[in-house]
């Protein structure tokens, strides 16, 4: 038997990748990535040049300055998505209102990529919610108390009022006050 434990001799790739998978699920990844992947056309279009062997293709509008804020906006809203998710909400909004304000102004939305990847990284940024910490989850199969207390009352045919309602919403805890009572009767001044 060796001293060592097993977990020391992962190789520092396995180490990366489950650090690096444990990052990506904390945070909106998917939407961020597709929201930077989106502004990367929308910038890059309107200051490229097509080489058709001796013809070159400008395609520089007059929205060229327009076509880089947006495209420099939507990367930065999809960094904000990856570093600083508490924002998720705001972010996803502007990415999508971005992007629907990218099909007059930078060439068709970047030909109609940046507009797709930029609106599906919006969405998705909006509809990302962080997981419930293991700790506080209850596996499945396994009832909460209220929910066995519940059923077991039900089977015996012994209901008592309001057990539905304890089983079903989580009770809250009555919070202490101070007894003091302001000589208007509690109102706020301006009620």
């Amino acid at each position: 038997m060796s001293p060592e434990s097993t977990g020391q001799n992962d190789h520092y790739l396995r180490v990366f990748r489950r650090r690096f998978r444990t990052w990506r699920g904390n945070r909106p990844f998917w939407a961020g990535l597709f929201t930077m992947v989106g502004g990367v056309p929308i910038a890059y279009f309107p200051y490229a040049n097509m080489h058709l062997g001796n013809l070159t293709l400008a395609m520089s509008t007059t929205a060229g300055a327009g076509s880089l804020i947006i495209g420099v906006l939507l990367i930065t809203l999809g960094l904000t998505m990856w570093f600083h998710h508490i924002v998720r909400v705001f972010a996803g909004v502007a990415a999508i209102l971005l992007a629907l304000i990218s099909i007059p102004v930078a060439n068709i939305g970047g030909f109609v990529m940046g507009f797709l990847f930029a609106l599906l990284g919006g969405a998705l940024s909006l509809s990302w919610a962080p997981g419930v910490p293991a700790t506080d989850a209850t596996p499945l199969g396994e009832e909460t108390p209220a929910v066995a207390a519940f059923a077991k009352s039900e089977s015996a045919g012994e209901l008592p009022e309001g057990a539905y309602y304890e089983a079903v919403a989580p009770q809250r805890q009555p919070t202490e006050h101070g007894t003091t009572v302001e000589a208007d009767g509690g109102r706020h001044r301006a009620g």
